[in-house]
């Protein structure tokens, strides 16, 4: 779970080209105050406080809390809860705002975590802040899961309420976090092991019962072949197939990481379902990247199923799907809400910037990108083809984009034309 996945996964998709097509934000960090939104205010303020060097002074707490294990104290732990907190939660905001149709944040998704207590890697639950969000504006949002792993933490979050239904595709049985069993949640998708996955059935069904206006889809990657704490044998083709399913009810969308414990896979994963979000095709030869020699000994996109036996049987998914659809029966359909005042948007990261700013006061391009993402972190070699990237990128020193570079030709230009001007001016008096 280490944030080294989300930096390889974002240098993978920079060289295949895919930021030409997408506006990258740099999330900002959740407040305290953002995070009580859900979260107990004793949790987060131990959070907040907890450091590697005063562990042993909350010593209670930590048990408490259960942070020490499978969620261990580590520098920047806060910080790193701000950001994928802040990601999930500003897409919320883009997605309600309908600034645009799909938002990513691969660096959230962790379903685990309770109000007050951390668990299975995951510390703050940025899925439920951001479906709060959405909640202001949506009567109905729907949240898929298909991490290998039971999305816990957000079905106990929202298990009384009528106005988010939770999906998850997940194996059961002697297996972390030994939730989520039909007999208890009506929306829960048991798999024993291997390969097929009956998701298509499933969520067209879920879709025409509950009719949602908003969804989050939880991208664990887990569940792929090959996984080193998963046991699922899905390629990255069917794991993508999922969210091109989701992506054709045009609904509002917001994708979100999660587990994922082969980190090569996991860049893999998410770069290819990045390429399916913006209904791009990239190929199979993977470009040349920072992390190029993880990938070896193939250095291809794709990965291949292994030959383990299917467990998932035909008559064992039937059998799942007909208790499933009988769960959803019983459903009341479609609930509705009643008209109330919309709450505050949560902050984002324009919003300090427009607070500050002349609203009349035209915005240059150039500050605009600024305000948008860090030129660093984009690549853009002068060998780098149009349509899928492949040039390598300088990490030592790295190259802004074109688009910036001509912003400050263009004012050099105009500065040394004011030079001369004035030195002119100079002579003439």
């Amino acid at each position: 779970m280490k944030p080294h996945r989300i930096r390889m996964t974002h240098n993978l998709l920079l060289n295949y080209g895919l930021y030409r097509k997408m506006e990258i934000y740099r999330p900002h960090k959740a407040s305290g105050e953002e995070m009580t939104k859900y979260h107990s205010d004793d949790y987060i303020k131990f959070l907040r406080s907890i450091r590697p060097d005063n562990m042993s002074e909350y010593s209670k707490q930590m048990q408490r809390f259960n942070v020490g294990e499978d969620c261990p104290v580590f520098d920047g732990l806060f910080e790193f809860c701000q950001l994928s907190t802040g990601g999930s939660v500003a897409g919320a905001v883009k997605l309600n705002k309908q600034q645009t149709d799909i938002a990513v944040n691969w660096a959230g998704g962790l379903h685990h975590a309770k109000k007050s207590e951390a668990s299975g890697f995951c510390y703050v639950n940025d899925i439920v802040l951001a479906i709060l969000e959405l909640l202001k504006y949506h009567q109905r949002v729907l949240y898929i899961d298909i991490d290998i792993h039971h999305g816990d933490g957000v079905e106990e979050a929202f298990y009384t309420t009528d106005r988010v239904m939770t999906v998850s595709f997940h194996k059961y049985g002697e297996y972390f976090p030994g939730t989520g069993d039909l007999r208890v949640g009506s929306s829960d998708v048991l798999l024993r092991h291997r390969r097929r996955f009956p998701f298509i059935k499933i969520m067209a069904k879920v879709m025409e019962m509950y009719q949602p206006s908003a969804v989050v889809l939880q991208c664990g990657a887990d569940s792929l072949s090959g996984d080193r704490l998963g046991c699922f044998n899905l390629t990255i083709k069917g794991h993508a197939k999922c969210v091109e399913y989701i992506k054709s009810f045009n609904l509002p969308l917001l994708m979100l990481g999660g587990g994922g414990y082969t980190i090569r896979n996991v860049a893999r994963c998410w770069t290819y379902e990045t390429a399916v979000a913006l209904d791009s095709s990239i190929p199979n030869e993977l470009p040349y990247n920072d992390y190029f020699e993880y990938f070896g000994p193939d250095f291809k996109l794709h990965i291949s199923p292994s030959n383990m036996t299917n467990q998932n049987t035909t008559e064992y998914l039937e059998k799942i799907k007909q208790r499933l659809f009988e769960n959803l029966r019983m459903l009341p359909h479609a609930p509705g809400v009643q008209m109330q005042a919309i709450p505050e948007d949560a902050p984002h990261a324009d919003s300090a910037d427009e607070e500050e700013e002349d609203p009349d006061k035209r915005i240059s391009i150039r500050a605009h990108d600024k305000r948008r993402a860090c030129e660093e972190e984009f690549s853009d070699s002068e060998d780098e083809a149009e349509g899928q990237g492949g040039g390598r990128r300088n990490s030592a020193n790295h190259k802004k984009t074109k688009r910036v570079k001509k912003e400050e030709e263009k004012e050099g230009e105009e500065k040394k034309g004011r030079r001369i001007y004035r030195k002119q001016t100079d002579l003439c008096k």
